[in-house]
């Protein structure tokens, strides 16, 4: 019963706060599939009473009938109005442009679209990354797009921090993603970051993909075996058997041991398919576990750090600043509508 009202009070303080407005800007020559993901992703999340937590419009820098990749167009009904009271911007990419943008390069209609959104959290899908690069957002910030474009972006925008291994980078206000595919680790992700856990996986489970997409696309890389090299060598079992052993003690070298590799060749190759160390990918899983916890149960954070395998309380409140900038408490209060005591 207390969990119930619990529940009821948090659904009634989001009834009371407008859905988040995302906008996404298209351009000729968009990719139908980037902009079908973004509108059936978060118009798939609601709230516990069904209300829709976001509403999504489509615009361009002039409204009407836009190209596609494809062989059918697409309607635009909103202009670069709209950007100025969204919440989030998305700019999915265009094969007919964005590998052609320099800095400042972009057009004198798009800059003034984009200068619309600077109050926005904006995130782009695959090349889109190059609009962003161009408009200047992402100087001195870290950010990736799709593998086979990451060196001619880093050498088209030297200012930018490229990291061709992960599947998005979340630089707080600007988001950038990977390929087509990685649109939708990165719309789950904003999801989660606006609405918890339960929230992006109950979009995740109605769209039929995975909440958290396991490694980067590293592993979609293609690179040279060296002669004698196993290709099929993997460390898949590992993660699976850490995924299910998440609250005991992990060692590098035992991990290493369940794909029969040494430590230093597992750790390369592990790095090679997600774009993470072992233990920086055990943590992140460690993170979510914990924020699944706090999300659906009563735990206390001394249970929790210990059935995400953190061991400790005061462990768990580091590795979850660290990851999240909030304290577990306060992710509790926000997620889940509970008061934050002291101390936590």
């Amino acid at each position: 019963m207390a969990m119930m009202c619990k529940n009821l009070a948090m659904d009634r303080v989001m009834a009371e706060k407008a859905p988040h407005r995302v906008a996404v800007l298209v351009r000729d020559g968009v990719l139908p599939m980037e902009l079908g993901l973004a509108h059936q992703l978060f118009g798939n999340a609601a709230s516990r009473s069904g209300r829709p937590l976001y509403t999504l419009l489509t615009c361009a820098v002039t409204p009407g009938m836009i190209r596609t990749d494809a062989d059918f167009p697409i309607y635009a009904p909103h202009g670069p109005e709209a950007l100025a009271t969204a919440d989030t911007v998305i700019v999915p990419s265009s094969h007919e442009e964005d590998e052609y943008l320099k800095p400042g390069g972009l057009s004198a209609e798009l800059a003034e679209a984009l200068d619309r959104a600077r109050g926005a959290r904006i995130a782009s899908i695959c090349t889109g990354a190059f609009v962003l690069a161009a408009a200047g957002l992402l100087d001195g910030l870290r950010a990736t797009t799709h593998w086979m474009s990451t060196d001619l972006f880093a050498r088209t925008f030297p200012a930018v921090s490229v990291d061709p291994d992960v599947l998005y980078v979340d630089e707080d206000r600007v988001l950038t993603s990977a390929g087509e595919a990685a649109g939708i680790d990165l719309c789950l992700h904003m999801i989660r970051r606006d609405h918890g856990a339960a929230v992006a996986a109950n979009v995740a489970r109605r769209t039929v993909v995975p909440p958290h997409r396991e490694g980067g696309q590293a592993q979609y890389i293609q690179r040279p075996v060296p002669d004698g090299q196993l290709t099929g060598s993997t460390t898949s079992a590992s993660r699976a058997w850490a995924l299910a052993s998440l609250a005991d003690p992990l060692t590098l070298r035992e991990l290493a041991a369940r794909d029969a590799m040494s430590v230093r060749t597992y750790s390369r190759r592990f790095r090679e398919e997600t774009g993470l160390t072992p233990m920086q990918w055990l943590t992140q899983r460690r993170v979510d576990r914990a924020r699944e916890l706090l999300e659906q149960t009563d735990h206390t954070v001394d249970r929790i750090a210990a059935e995400a395998g953190f061991g400790t309380a005061a462990s768990l409140r580091q590795h979850f600043h660290a990851t999240l900038g909030v304290s577990p408490g306060a992710y509790r209060a926000t997620f889940k509508g509970t008061v934050v005591g002291p101390g936590q």
